[in-house]
């Protein structure tokens, strides 16, 4: 999947989707495009470098993914106890989409039940 695709599909998962370049200050990150859900990060990716997409993952599937599939490995400066990285070059569109949907769901129901309280 290319990165216009990539974040076409990311866009379309809600209206409450929300995308921004928050790392412009630092050298190495003006150029990660981050995309949130109700103010939460659910995956992001260097524009420069569409080599890793991190996502959001349960910590239970992380191995057996790793194990599973060849484009799925560590994050990009994230946690690999509660993150993934895939490389969206090689990785089939449908299991990226997945995964992002995954990853969106995650922060999505862990941050309304945050706000509920």
């Amino acid at each position: 999947m290319n990165i216009e695709d990539y974040r076409e599909y990311c866009l379309s998962l809600s209206e409450d989707v929300e995308e921004k370049l928050p790392f412009q200050m630092f050298k190495n990150g003006e150029g990660v495009l981050v995309f949130y859900v109700l103010g939460h990060m659910f995956s992001f990716f260097d524009c420069n470098d569409f080599s890793v997409i991190s996502l959001k993952c349960q910590p239970e599937r992380i191995e057996d993914l790793k194990a599973q599939y060849a484009c799925i490995g560590n994050p990009y400066n994230e946690s690999p106890k509660h993150w993934i990285g895939i490389n969206p070059k090689v990785a089939a569109d449908g299991l990226l989409k997945d995964l992002t949907r995954n990853s969106f769901e995650i922060v999505k129901a862990k941050y309304q039940k945050a706000k509920k309280r």
